[in-house]
């Protein structure tokens, strides 16, 4: 019988037709609750078909000790950079994502995160319920600069809702698209810096590689206006969290909001846990009912054809999808 990890929380959490799917498939199912570190994920490797997996730790070690029986990494979602592709294309495993499920509830997350900062609702929430009718002033967002860092999915769901609360926009982006800029009002940045200097409040949403790991740090933080709103829905390793503390304590940055740590679930003494004017939510950006069915539905189809010998929705690398055993 064919052999499938699954590590993915929300996936296997939220109620959907991809759980009747897999049921019918007739697979062996082992569930997990990732994302697994390294070491567990070595314990696992080496019994398994496929792995339907999340942001788990799939290095090179574990895809060498996952064969000859691996074939197929399904990754629900689209964040790839906790797996080492180029070892999974030298070994003519393909690797299969999940991209255009998510954006929109991204999106609202992010801006979810901008009102709370700049309404104060943490606080103010908090001091009601203590009893306690303290009233802090705000600050509104109509008018101020978004500078939009990876105008992808993500970023462009970003822009239109952008336009809705009077935020003039600016991105930067290497791909840059003229007809949606055009038509939405998009200014370019022509370099990082350039739209790190501009805007009011900068939200991140490009890959994590080895160029934008620790993009925000001390130099970034710098060039902004004094008091510029930070929102990271993107990758944790994107800032250099010692440079966002001393940002924050110093008021350089205005706030921080973020949906993503560098370690996940993060100690209880992870620096920006009690960071002044600072949120963090557990990576739950994407974790709706709508997006994790169709992420999850997406998911499964991949897993499900690939097993098949069938070409799946979407794939990250240019391996063949190997035939049905």
């Amino acid at each position: 019988m064919t052999r499938v990890l699954v590590t993915t929380t929300s996936l296997q959490d939220i109620p959907g037709p991809h759980h009747d799917k897999l049921a019918a498939a007739g697979l062996e199912l082992v569930r997990e609750r990732g994302p697994l570190p390294e070491s567990k994920m070595l314990e696992l490797a080496g019994s398994f078909d496929a792995f339907l997996c999340g942001d788990d730790a799939i290095t090179r070690a574990v895809i060498e000790k996952s064969l000859p029986r691996l074939r197929i990494i399904a990754k629900y979602g689209i964040g790839v950079d906790k797996i080492d592709v180029a070892c999974a294309t030298e070994k003519n495993i393909p690797v299969l994502f999940t991209p255009g499920v998510n954006h929109t509830t991204v999106a609202e997350h992010c801006f979810g995160l901008m009102l709370c900062l700049t309404k104060h609702f943490v606080a103010e929430i908090n001091y009601t319920r203590a009893g306690q009718w303290k009233r802090l002033t705000g600050n509104e967002l109509f008018g101020k600069t978004l500078g939009i860092v990876g105008l992808g999915r993500i970023g462009k769901e970003m822009v239109i809702r952008a336009n809705a609360f009077g935020m003039p926009c600016v991105a930067y982006d290497v791909y840059w698209d003229d007809k949606f800029a055009a038509a939405h009002n998009v200014k370019r940045a022509e370099k990082l810096d350039d739209l790190i200097k501009e805007a009011d409040v900068i939200s991140l949403h490009t890959n994590l590689t080895a160029e934008t790991n620790e993009m925000i740090n001390a130099r970034t933080i710098g060039l902004m206006k004094k008091g510029t709103m930070l929102i990271n829905c993107g990758r944790g390793e994107l800032v250099k969290n010692s440079d966002v503390l001393v940002g924050l304590e110093s008021g350089q940055l205005g706030g921080y909001g973020a949906d993503v740590l560098d370690v996940e679930p993060p100690p209880a003494d992870h620096p920006l846990l009690k960071a002044k004017n600072c949120i963090i939510t557990p990576h739950v950006a994407s974790r709706t009912v709508e997006s994790v069915q169709r992420q999850a539905g997406m998911a499964v189809d991949n897993l499900l054809l690939a097993l098949r010998g069938e070409k799946p929705l979407a794939q990250v690398n240019k391996v063949p999808i190997p035939a049905p055993r």
